[in-house]
């Protein structure tokens, strides 16, 4: 493990550094994040330096995927914690911009993926996935990774980092990581600090209803069902506010209405308690 980690906030001070490991031949690999660090994160670093020479981290909250109403003020912050948190990791470069920084002037140019960005959190955040799009997109250009590392907990993010990389022919590898869960199987975010002691006993609840669809699946239970008895098993919960509950193909996250023998799907829900909303979800090969 590294002792030494340097933090940057400027995009020239991250190109200086990361040109120089290049030039040494080095593989880079970075792992994009909002900060408030937790052991997902960790596990992204953890496979970074599994595979790559030279890691690169950023921490910065992007307002263009935050909508009007929703918590970018409030989104928890702790760049002392993360920093040590990311230097223990084993990251190299730790790059730190401030939103002036990253948007000195007003953004006239935005990415837009089709069709993925549309079901699911896209119905119900407007315009996210275009400043997830466009604030990744421009990371690249500045970093210039070989391989890039997502975890699978955010899996609509994964599908259309993935699309628009594809698409746009961008020159990097995006490494799709497992999601990392709490002992009781709740998965590990940043906004999980904001629940009370019953919202964060009750949350525990998406991770039983994935599990319990995956069997009812394999019993051969019809997938509508599958999905009304997962909406019963979370309502049944007092605290819980279904946002959606849906089952779909992936990665291209379109409607199913019969599995497939060797077909992909996704069980992907959204659900409010108190003003939390949590994300999961759970990958499946019929």
């Amino acid at each position: 493990m590294i002792e030494r980690m340097l933090q940057v906030p400027t995009i020239a001070e991250l190109r200086r550094h990361v040109g120089e490991a290049r030039r040494q031949g080095k593989r880079i690999g970075f792992v994009p994040t909002m900060g408030y660090l937790h052991d997902g994160h960790l596990s992204l670093v953890k496979k970074a330096r599994e595979t790559c020479d030279f890691v690169v981290m950023s921490i910065f909250v992007n307002p263009l995927q935050f909508g009007p109403n929703e918590d970018f003020e409030r989104y928890p912050r702790d760049i002392e914690r993360d920093r040590e948190l990311a230097r223990s990791a084993g990251v190299d470069l730790l790059f730190t911009p401030s939103v002036e920084e990253m948007y000195p002037r007003q953004v006239l140019t935005t990415v837009s993926v089709a069709q993925v960005s549309e079901p699911l959190c896209g119905q119900s955040r407007p315009g996210h996935f275009d400043g997830v799009a466009t604030v990744v997109l421009k990371l690249f250009h500045i970093v210039q990774p070989d391989a890039a590392f997502f975890g699978q907990k955010d899996a609509q993010q994964l599908a259309v980092i993935s699309q628009m990389v594809e698409d746009l022919s961008v020159p990097v590898e995006i490494v799709p990581c497992p999601i990392v869960r709490e002992p009781d199987g709740l998965a590990m975010s940043s906004r999980n600090v904001y629940l009370n002691p019953e919202e964060r006993r009750q949350a525990t609840v998406l991770y039983r209803s994935l599990k319990q669809a995956e069997a009812w699946l394999k019993e051969g239970v019809p997938l509508d069902e599958i999905k009304e008895r997962m909406a019963a098993m979370i309502t049944a919960e007092p605290l819980a506010e279904i946002d959606y509950v849906e089952v779909l193909t992936y990665p291209r996250l379109t409607p199913v209405d019969t599995a497939s023998p060797g077909q992909r799907l996704i069980f992907a829900l959204a659900v409010r308690f108190g003003r939390t909303r949590l994300i999961d979800n759970m990958m499946v090969t019929v």
